[in-house]
């Protein structure tokens, strides 16, 4: 049996002390705009965590793609992601 391919993708990155704006805006402009020109990309969400990190979540069709890598000195450490398949989705 052939494992199903990862559809989404959370992409998490810790800033250097005072430059998460500079990150998100890096994100927005940069990482989110190559995400939705990737073929199959459904969409992409960022999101705030405390004062220094960046957070990325999208959902494909196929096999979720790679973020290009944000400029090192904005960067506290390396990026970390993570491949998910997405198993269930709860709306109210």
């Amino acid at each position: 049996m052939t494992p199903e391919p990862h559809d989404t993708l959370m992409w998490e990155a810790r800033t250097q002390p005072g430059r998460r704006d500079e990150l998100l805006a890096w994100v927005e402009q940069t990482a989110v705009l190559a995400l939705l020109a990737e073929p199959g990309c459904l969409d992409a969400s960022t999101y705030l965590g405390g004062d220094d990190r960046v957070v990325v979540i999208a959902h494909t069709t196929g096999t979720a793609p790679r973020l290009p890598d944000p400029p090192d000195e904005l960067l506290l450490r390396a990026v970390h992601r993570w491949p998910f398949r997405k198993h269930a989705f709860y709306r109210k």
